[in-house]
């Protein structure tokens, strides 16, 4: 386990040299490739530009958001054209058609939640199905965003509070706590929805 853990940490420290020179350039690479291929140690990364430079945490965070939206248009493809039989293959008949009952009434607000989630949970499972669902591709990258930037803003101002270590304190959270930070995350989403709307029927009104 000490072996895995000093790999990681070397693989990290590898991937932040890299990246550094490349600024919020590089939040945007990590955050690409972790979201169409493979998980990538994004958090750290994330953590480590806003301790070094707090007071850029909400370049870092939009960056990040914008690289995770962008990345994901490679699973969007994939499961619009073809992603409906390995999708159901991989949660099996009943679990595939709660999800697809899921996406059709409230599926904006369930990729959003998605994307607030930290790892280990499986948010490419939950784009793909918006995919597979034909979600509209606008509706598609604005959930991706708008959850992404819940979450890293969220993390830039833990790290600026508690430094980079709180990234292993998120993944604990994580692990045992899920159900209570969905719900808190769909909390969020769901209030600065109606906060967005509100403004937008005023300003409407006073248009009008």
């Amino acid at each position: 386990m000490r072996t895995l853990e000093h790999l990681l940490a070397k693989y990290t420290a590898f991937l932040w040299a890299l990246l550094k020179p490349l600024g919020a350039w590089g939040v945007f690479a990590i955050a690409g490739i972790d979201s169409a291929f493979f998980g990538m140690p994004l958090d750290p990364v994330v953590a480590g530009y806003v301790y070094m430079q707090p007071h850029r945490f909400w370049l870092y965070a939009i960056m990040a958001a914008a690289g995770s939206a962008v990345g994901s248009l490679i699973i969007y493809g994939v499961g619009y054209e073809m992603g409906e039989l390995v999708l159901e293959k991989r949660l099996g008949k009943a679990r595939f058609q709660r999800m697809h009952a899921r996406f059709e009434r409230r599926g904006f607000v369930a990729l959003a939640l998605a994307a607030v989630v930290p790892p280990p949970f499986p948010f490419k499972i939950f784009a793909l199905s918006a995919a597979v669902f034909e979600m509209h591709f606008t509706r598609f990258m604005l959930a991706i965003f708008t959850g992404r930037v819940v979450r890293f803003l969220i993390l830039g101002g833990l790290v600026i509070v508690f430094g980079p270590q709180v990234v292993d304190l998120m993944a604990n959270l994580v692990r045992e706590h899920l159900v209570w930070l969905l719900v808190a995350a769909g909390l969020g989403i769901i209030v600065g929805v109606g906060f967005w709307w509100r403004a937008k029927r005023g300003k409407a009104v006073i248009t009008e």
